[in-house]
């Protein structure tokens, strides 16, 4: 029986010809991962084994963007850890308040990770970077610890589902109304401790934004991991951020899937996840009237660039609800300074918006943008989990940057032709 993309990814990095799902090997890593909130604790638990060095200080990333520009002392306090172990350790990839991006973005940007790597994070969304046809998934920070000191990782080889995708999505469709299609279809527990692999023709109608995007909320439904077939959209992107010659790995024809879905991208509407779950979805059509109080367009979901163009062509000319507060969060200081070149930012302002430098802040209720008791909002981030962004009786809908630039005018749930 052949190989999935990730099992051959992990079979190779093991040092194996093959492996089998169930399996528990150990493989050797190509980059590890934390950030101003899990590395801290992996810190200690690397100074408790008395380990004197790291196993290569060009393959630990380090990004202090959680609960940065710092909100108190205690988020203070962890960055002056992270900040001394990076120093103290030779940490290359170290990156702190003024040339920090949500870390999800920043590693691609950065050509840090891409096609072939096998990349752990403290982090659960780490799962990002299958887009470019890596094996990446998110660990604990114990597990982070031991990575640092040994380069190495243990995996039990998950099974697979295979998404075949056709067709083109419709206008206002992107990525994030795809995965919000297909985490409703399966559920938040569809894909436990498995891969999600994405192939089919109509791969060629989604951007690397939007394969982000999917890849990103694949832990969404419990998936171990998300990853798309190498092809021209991704060589395009590894040309442009990466120098390392690609690796590609192809799933063998008689690979093994738990099962096999197709998704006609051309038949999904633009969707909106409800509280409390990103499986609670609904097509735009059902969605009813829903006033909101916030909206937030960002994170390591859709903070990039496309995002920022979408949402900044449908305010343009527009002011925002005079009931509604409107966070814009560029992902990294490379995608702030192209909006601010391409003028997005002054579409931003002029419509009354609030413009952020790069942080995760409002995502996990952390800051710049904590909810109040009853309060409702549209975010372009991943998880709307109860007290997610603030306040335990606050509502967080998941929608598609276009979704939320169109809300943000009307003031309730909304598409850009119902504006």
């Amino acid at each position: 029986m052949g190989m999935t993309m990730s099992q051959k990814i992990i079979a190779a990095h093991a040092g194996r010809d093959s492996v089998k799902a169930g399996e528990i090997v150990m493989a050797k890593l190509d980059m590890v991962l934390g950030n101003d909130i899990t590395a801290p604790v992996a810190i200690k638990e690397f100074y408790k084994a008395k380990t004197s060095c790291v196993f290569d200080c060009g393959k630990i990333a380090l990004v202090m963007d959680h609960f940065t520009p710092n909100k108190d002392i205690k988020a203070a306090e962890q960055c002056k850890a992270v900040r001394d172990f990076a120093r103290e350790k030779g940490v290359v990839n170290f990156f702190d308040v003024g040339e920090v991006g949500v870390e999800h973005a920043l590693l691609p940007e950065k050509g840090l990770v891409g096609s072939g790597d096998l990349i752990i994070g403290a982090d659960s969304h780490t799962c990002t970077y299958g887009a470019l046809g890596a094996f990446s998934t998110g660990v604990g920070s114990t597990d982070m610890a031991y990575a640092m000191a040994t380069g190495t990782a243990w995996f039990k080889v998950p099974t697979a589902i295979k998404f075949v995708l056709r067709n083109k999505p419709q206008k206002w469709v992107s990525g994030k109304d795809v995965i919000l299609h297909i985490i409703g279809k399966i559920g938040v527990n569809g894909a436990q401790y498995k891969s999600m692999e994405f192939t089919g023709d109509g791969l060629k109608n989604l951007t690397i934004d939007d394969r982000l995007c999917m890849a990103n909320m694949a832990i969404e439904a419990g998936a171990k991991n998300g990853i798309f077939e190498y092809d021209e959209i991704t060589a395009a992107y590894e040309a442009e951020h990466r120098s390392k010659k690609p690796v590609i790995y192809k799933a063998d024809e008689d690979a093994e899937y738990e099962k096999v879905i197709e998704i006609d991208l051309s038949a999904i509407k633009p969707t909106v996840a409800f509280p409390h779950l990103p499986e609670n979805t609904r097509t735009i059509d059902e969605v009813g009237e829903v006033k909101i109080d916030q909206v937030v367009i960002g994170s390591c979901t859709n903070g990039r660039l496309e995002d920022l163009e979408i949402a900044a062509g449908i305010l343009k000319g527009r002011k925002v609800h005079k009931d509604c507060r409107v966070l814009i969060i560029p992902a990294t200081q490379k995608i702030y300074l192209e909006a601010m070149q391409k003028g997005y930012l002054e579409i931003f302002i002029n419509s009354g918006c609030a413009v952020s430098t790069p942080t995760c802040g409002p995502c996990l209720g952390g800051h710049m943008g904590v909810l109040a008791k009853g309060e409702r909002a549209v975010a372009t981030t991943n998880r709307n989990f109860v007290g997610r962004m603030g306040h335990t009786e606050s509502e967080v809908y998941l929608a598609s940057p276009a979704i939320a630039a169109a809300s943000a005018i009307a003031g309730k749930i909304a598409s850009p032709e119902q504006i």
